[in-house]
């Protein structure tokens, strides 16, 4: 009986670390992810917008960071467009969910 509860305690001392590493990986992932938004000057963008260009804005940041580079034209006309959506939403010229809609990616 002794033998199981120091299964179990060891099991739980051994699961905290990865639990942690997990937090903290995702704090680092949104400290980059705001700064990066701050760089770009869409601090200031609702969170659902936000979110929406989460992927997109972390592709800036590793190519910033030399994780990769490409030159594919599909990349490139997906980053004109959220260019063109955010600045649009930031004018005034088209609604939240105008932006929205024409940024959110259909997945198959």
């Amino acid at each position: 009986m002794m033998n199981a509860i120091k299964k179990i305690t060891q099991k739980r001392k051994n699961s905290e670390p990865v639990i942690l590493s997990i937090f903290r990986k995702a704090e680092l992932e949104q400290k980059q992810s705001d700064e990066m938004f701050n760089l770009l000057g869409w601090g200031s963008l609702p969170a659902e917008l936000k979110y929406e260009v989460e992927e997109d804005v972390k592709g800036y940041y590793d190519e910033l960071h030399g994780l990769y580079s490409t030159s594919c034209e599909f990349v490139q006309r997906r980053r004109e467009s959220v260019d063109f959506w955010i600045k649009s939403y930031k004018d005034g010229l088209c609604s939240l969910d105008t932006a929205l809609d024409s940024l959110r990616l259909n997945k198959i």
